[in-house]
């Protein structure tokens, strides 16, 4: 009966250890299966992924997307903490209105514009386009792109073939076939950029064109090239004693450097771009041509009357609005407010 019994124990020991080492291969092969599909899926996921990637990638190298001149928000306390380290008495000051811009004023990001001598034009025709602006009231009585015909032809202004156009610093008698491509650039980007209803796609439009070079400048040399012919008009009215005109053009003109159209041209516009940049009595008719109201901070003048101006002074209630915010009265990024 014994020997039975352990016959049968034994018997039984060994069907079960059968059992189990089948049953251990099966949950190890639904182990290595579910391994194998989770690995499967990741894959498929990270193929995707880079994929997609290369796509956008391969979109923005198409479009010259890496060239933008004007960077996508960041955030305004984090770009301060990043570009004003240290205890110098400079660093601490732009740092104090920096903190002051994020609580006081609730702007919470920024946008980097390029540093060169078109910074400020850029800036402040980036937001006219980006927010839908429409074609300043004289500019929808007037076609822009006869400007430089009516400037050479009908008030004798052969002078303008000494133009500059930035850094190509181009003279010479194509410089009226020149100034009339620049005029149907701004006119054609800007109706364009005034007829979008829809944001986002509207900072598309802006992204792209603000990314390609040679475009870029052609408006910039077109808003110079407005400033221009409003001096021009200004100082025959004045000589004439027509009307009462906006006080800048006195300031403008009041300087010896640009006591006439020509010496302004000379001296002062022809060099935006190049090796020089706007002026504040510059910026102000920058504001007053393009109808809009340029409320600058400027940081280094934190705690004072000047840190936060508007160009122009006189400005009308139903002008757009637009910001910019500048370390040092050279360079200008634009601010981003929320509420």
């Amino acid at each position: 009966g014994r020997h039975e019994v352990q016959s049968w124990t034994a018997a039984t020991r060994r069907s079960l250890c059968l059992v189990w080492q089948k049953v251990k291969v099966q949950l190890g092969m639904s182990f290595l299966v579910t391994i194998f599909w989770y690995c499967r899926r990741l894959y498929d996921c990270l193929a995707r992924l880079l994929k997609w990637t290369g796509d956008v990638t391969n979109l923005c190298l198409g479009l010259g997307l890496e060239n933008v001149t004007v960077s996508p928000e960041v955030d305004l306390l984090g770009y301060c903490g990043r570009e004003w380290k240290g205890d110098k008495k400079q660093a601490k000051h732009i740092r104090e209105a920096y903190e002051d811009l994020f609580w006081t004023y609730h702007i919470k990001y920024l946008r980097q514009v390029r540093r060169d001598n078109y910074s400020v034009l850029r800036a402040v025709l980036f937001q006219i386009f980006s927010q839908g602006v429409p074609f300043p009231s004289w500019m929808k009585e007037r076609d822009i792109l006869k400007l430089p015909e009516k400037l050479l032809y009908s008030q004798g202004c052969n002078w303008i073939q000494q133009y500059g156009f930035g850094p190509e610093r181009y003279t010479g008698p194509n410089a009226f076939g020149k100034l009339r491509k620049c005029m149907e650039a701004l006119k054609t980007s800007w109706t364009e950029a005034s007829s979008i209803k829809d944001h986002e796609e509207r900072g598309n439009m802006c992204n792209i064109l603000f990314s390609d070079e040679i475009k870029e400048h052609k408006l910039y040399e077109a808003i110079k090239f407005v400033m221009l012919y409003e001096v021009v008009e200004a100082y025959e009215q004045m000589k004439n004693r027509e009307e009462h005109l906006p006080n800048l053009f006195s300031l403008l003109l009041a300087r010896d450097s640009s006591s006439d159209p020509l010496s302004f041209m000379m001296n002062h516009l022809n060099a935006i771009g190049d090796t020089g940049r706007l002026e504040q009595v510059e910026m102000l008719l920058l504001g007053y041509l393009l109808e809009v109201k340029i409320k600058i901070y400027r940081l280094h003048k934190f705690n004072t009357e000047e840190f936060q101006v508007n160009y122009p002074d006189e400005y009308k209630r139903e002008w757009h609005e637009i910001s910019l915010l500048t370390e040092d009265d050279h360079y200008y990024h634009i601010p981003i407010t929320r509420t």
